[in-house]
């Protein structure tokens, strides 16, 4: 779907995944992608839907095109861009209109996007990478075949977890291991599976209990011995400051979800602050969006930015990634993506 008005465009893709994409909340083979650009291409962001977030496309394109038809012009100064954008609206639909603005100020400057903001230049990093749930046999199976890349993500939270962890250990004895229940187990639960899980060294366990119960995320931190990351649970400035007095160790930050770079840089700040480890993640999305991530790499410990290895369809190149999956950043100013001749959008 294609659209435009004197200020924005916007055009959907439909993102094909390498394999379903199956966690506690559902299965997928697709995601919907919508690529927003500033008039004369000044600016490009991107917005996501996962389909558990139940927003609907109208609901998107109806936050864009309240912001076409506002008659003050678009920000110059990365500080001004939160309240440019505002905070009501669909948190993918403030992702892509933040990102773009960014993006613009970046191209405009001839920065890239990490200098823009004021952080350090990104060193080649590896990202994990995400095997869903599968059967154990066939988790293992994935897990070798991503035999270069040191650092395995495991999604978790339904029956026989314990046999998929111990599959995927046996594939992969040399990786850092960390699973990711999104939200499946009860705080109890999580507890009984994480002291089973740990003797296959685990580097974290990624929210183990429903995102609305932060008690019960800390109280499965005091329980465990390897830091529990909150991702779901993280949504607003105050959900990290939940987080930190529950006890939880660290957080996942995502554009999709908080609606953009200034929202992640003032939670990314004020957790820094708060003594929490950092996290850096996306949805499954396309290189545009996951790029715009990476320029923020140089301030956290970990990083979950595979969602282009995901997705057979990348509509953009920007970021790549090495043998061994270490992210390197393109050297272009602003977000640094570029359009892939041979994807094509859905238009109407």
């Amino acid at each position: 779907m294609s659209h435009s008005t004197a200020r924005l465009t916007w055009q959907s893709f439909t993102l094909q995944l390498q394999n379903p994409f199956r966690i506690a909340y559902g299965v997928s083979d697709t995601r919907q992608a919508f690529w927003l650009r500033l008039a004369n291409d000044e600016g490009w962001g991107e917005g996501t839907i996962p389909p558990y977030y139940n927003i609907s496309e109208a609901e998107m394109i109806a936050f864009w095109q309240n912001a076409a038809r506002r008659g003050d012009p678009f920000p110059d100064n990365p500080g001004e861009i939160a309240a440019w954008v505002g905070e009501e609206g669909p948190a993918p639909a403030r992702c892509a209109l933040d990102l773009a603005l960014h993006d613009r100020i970046g191209r405009q400057t001839g920065q890239p996007l990490y200098a823009l903001l004021g952080l350090p230049r990104p060193a080649p990093r590896p990202t994990s990478f995400t095997i869903s749930i599968d059967t154990p046999e066939k988790m293992a199976q994935q897990a070798a075949r991503a035999a270069n890349y040191p650092i395995i993500k495991i999604k978790l939270g339904s029956d026989d977890d314990a046999a998929r962890v111990a599959a995927v250990r046996a594939a992969r004895p040399d990786a850092q291991l960390c699973v990711d229940a999104n939200g499946g187990w009860t705080p109890e639960e999580a507890v009984r599976q994480a002291r089973a899980l740990l003797r296959y060294d685990l580097t974290f366990i990624e929210q183990p209990a429903p995102k609305d119960d932060i008690e019960g995320m800390g109280y499965v931190q005091a329980h465990v011995n390897v830091p529990i990351m909150a991702d779901e649970s993280v949504q607003t400035l105050a959900d990290v400051e939940r987080l930190a007095n529950a006890g939880v160790q660290g957080i996942n930050l995502k554009l999709m979800k908080l609606g953009g770079l200034a929202p992640a840089l003032r939670l990314l700040k004020r957790a820094q602050a708060l003594g929490l480890r950092i996290m850096l993640g996306c949805m499954v999305e396309t290189s545009l969006g996951t790029t715009a991530m990476a320029h923020l790499s140089g301030a956290a410990e970990w990083l979950d930015l595979d969602a282009p290895l995901l997705i057979r369809n990348d509509p953009f190149t920007g970021l790549h990634y090495d043998e061994q999956a270490h992210i390197f950043l393109p050297e272009r100013p602003g977000i640094g993506a570029l359009r892939n001749k041979d994807a094509n959008g859905r238009k109407e």
